[in-house]
């Protein structure tokens, strides 16, 4: 019976009530307690060995540091107790919890607030229009009503919905069905990678050109390096010439341009990585895998990830937005510039092939994301005049 995995926990949650006064019955109480959790585990058990989730790779990876670190646990538990149920994978019902409101965090009124929806009529932590929620809601919790606005019903709902939609057989189809939009595929398949900690905290763990090394720029109009999607869970779209766009359908992932050296390509897709992040010291002394990220950990990872500067350099000096005052050759590079201060506050940021990747938008990004902190793309039409720049380029580019 569906929801019955988290009915099952629903008494060992609920007050027992008061002692009664007499020793003897007090103990046979307590006995009876420890046998009814005894029985509520093993049913849970029972449940939870059902069907298997199966993931687009066929590998049932669990949660990566990234899923740990920023996913509600309350939320985690449920993806994972609701792709068991119904034999998909955990991570791509969480990326889709991701992308719609944030696993809850969101504060958009229609992913929290009972009866609010948004202009399209969906409301609820994974985003239900009234019509698909009567065919394909769940009483997740096992209270007797099924609502698109409690978490459980709703992830359990999700679940459902992505089962009769073609998962585990076509996620991509699936995900299609949630949400027609080739870009919102995208990111449902990247965050579940990174969720799964099946290439955030494995192939990445390696620079960019190390698989593509002595790599050529790839020619304009070519066709994508299969060698450099190969090693990054983003998209890696080209455009043509020198210069890094933001296309008007997705502004956190930055198209490379086609004439741009091996390495500053390298440099946009550690980029494209970072977006979504947080901002936060998590990827402080090393920027692989963390949760979040400041200025000066964006500019470690961006430089590693490229080749430009070893791991165990980074993570040895854990270079701070000060140290890069002094780092590298004096003035703007052809391709790469590093604008770095102490004055009024430390910060850096690195411009990269035409655009700005920086974790503060003060005021002076004019782009999609001019509302958005963390490690994000930024139209760099003017350098912030709130600073002192210490300008200064990696040897080479």
């Amino acid at each position: 019976m569906i929801g019955d995995t988290s009915s099952a926990y629903a008494p060992a949650t609920r007050p027992l009530g008061r002692a009664l006064p007499t020793a003897s019955i007090a103990s046979l109480l307590a006995l009876a307690v420890m046998l009814a959790l005894a029985i509520v585990t093993a049913l849970a058990g029972m449940s939870l060995q059902g069907t298997q989730p199966t993931s687009p790779d066929g590998v049932d990876a669990g949660p990566s540091a990234l899923a740990r670190g920023t996913i509600p646990i309350g939320y985690l538990r449920l993806y994972e107790m609701a792709a068991r149920r119904y034999g998909i994978d955990w991570a791509v019902l969480a990326a889709i919890g991701r992308v719609e409101c944030d696993h809850g965090l969101d504060a958009d009124p229609s992913c929290g607030s009972e009866g609010a929806t948004n202009y399209a009529g969906a409301g609820g932590p994974m985003q239900f229009i009234a019509s698909t929620w009567t065919r394909y809601g769940i009483d997740g919790d096992g209270d007797g009503r099924a609502d698109r606005w409690d978490p459980a019903d709703a992830i359990y709902g999700a679940a459902n919905y992505l089962a009769h939609a073609g998962a585990p057989r076509d996620y991509r189809r699936a995900i299609l069905a949630y949400n027609h939009a080739g870009w919102y595929a995208d990111d449902v398949e990247a965050w579940a990678a990174r969720y799964r900690g099946s290439v955030r905290e494995s192939a990445l763990d390696a620079p960019l050109s190390s698989v593509g090394a002595g790599r050529e720029a790839m020619p304009s109009g070519g066709a994508p390096d299969a060698r450099l999607q190969a090693e990054t869970t983003t998209m890696v779209r080209f455009t043509p010439g020198s210069q890094a766009l933001l296309p008007s359908w997705n502004g956190h992932q930055a198209l490379i341009p086609a004439q741009a050296p091996a390495a500053v390509q390298a440099m946009i897709v550690a980029g494209n990585e970072l977006q979504e992040l947080p901002y936060g010291p998590g990827g402080h002394p090393d920027p692989r895998g963390a949760f979040e990220e400041d200025c000066s950990s964006t500019v470690n990872y961006v430089l590693y990830r490229a080749g430009v500067r070893p791991i165990n350099e980074i993570v040895h000096e854990n270079p701070l937005a000060q140290d890069y005052m002094r780092w590298g050759l004096p003035g703007p590079g052809r391709w790469v510039t590093i604008y770095a201060t102490t004055s009024p506050s430390d910060h850096v940021f690195i411009a990269i092939a035409g655009l700005r990747l920086d974790t503060s938008h003060d005021g002076s990004d004019v782009g999609p994301n001019g509302g958005e902190d963390g490690p994000r793309w930024r139209v760099f039409d003017r350098i912030p005049g709130w600073a002192h720049w210490s300008v200064r380029h990696p040897p080479g580019f």
